[in-house]
């Protein structure tokens, strides 16, 4: 699959998933721009990047709560490459409570990055898509949006409301060939799944039949094709990518 004179915005591309989602598309022939909060950790991750992927990469800070900086990223894309072809909205974060103890702000910080972020990304780029009469963009939202999980309640709200964004950007864009889909991860191995005791781990094992934690490159190929011509007929859809813990 190439993406070859495509020009791909990864935001939380700096590690993890977005790592992995950056890299498969530089190999595929994409233009790559790793957006992330961290200055220092963004540059880093686009220079290894284009070194392993022998493609032009670009390094940005943004912050995808803050829809100006979000503006500022496209306006800088815009002027470097000319235009924006993808559309990876994976930037998140979690901050797990139970809900009768869950505060404002560890309810706020969560909808603001996973699911304002991926309102102010797809807003900041869509005109350019339907000038250009072509675009694809791909939301990474979670298994537990589809089916929740204790102490996790802005979490899978933001993922649920993602997997809803989606469906309707799909109908709302597709009259000018742009293609909105989401991936819905399960457990997959990140730094966000690191931190868990062994004992969790092993109870989420206990749900997943393929018996392992998925790996960031399984969520990154699956990205790959959504974001090719090989999609070309597929839009508002949640491909699910979680070992079948859940169908």
């Amino acid at each position: 699959m190439t993406l070859k004179d495509k020009v791909a915005i990864v935001t939380g591309g700096a590690a993890g998933i977005g790592r992995a989602t950056a890299e498969v598309l530089a190999r595929s022939g994409a233009k790559v721009v790793i957006v992330d909060v961290n200055e220092d950790a963004t540059r880093a991750a686009a220079e290894e990047v284009a070194k392993a992927a022998g493609a032009e990469t670009l390094g940005l800070q943004g912050d995808v709560s803050d829809f100006k900086s979000c503006e500022a990223v496209v306006e800088a894309v815009t002027a470097k490459f000319g235009k924006v072809s993808i559309l990876v909205n994976n930037a998140g974060i979690t901050r797990d409570n139970l809900l009768m103890r869950m505060s404002d702000a560890e309810w706020d910080a969560v909808l603001g990055v996973n699911l304002k972020g991926a309102f102010n990304f797809t807003k900041a780029v869509v005109r350019i898509m339907m000038k250009a009469r072509e675009g694809r963009i791909v939301n990474i939202a979670s298994v537990v949006g589809q089916e929740g999980n204790a102490g996790q309640a802005n979490y899978s709200a933001s993922k649920g409301g993602l997997i809803a964004l989606t469906k309707t950007c799909a109908k709302e864009f597709s009259s000018r060939n742009i293609n909105v889909n989401a991936v819905a991860p399960g457990f997959i191995r990140t730094r966000m799944t690191d931190v868990l005791t062994d004992e969790v781990k092993k109870k989420i094992l206990e749900r997943i039949p393929l018996n392992r934690m998925g790996e960031a490159s399984d969520i990154a190929n699956v990205v790959l094709f959504l974001c090719s011509e090989r999609s070309s007929y597929i839009t508002g859809q949640v491909l699910a990518v979680n070992g079948g813990m859940y169908c």
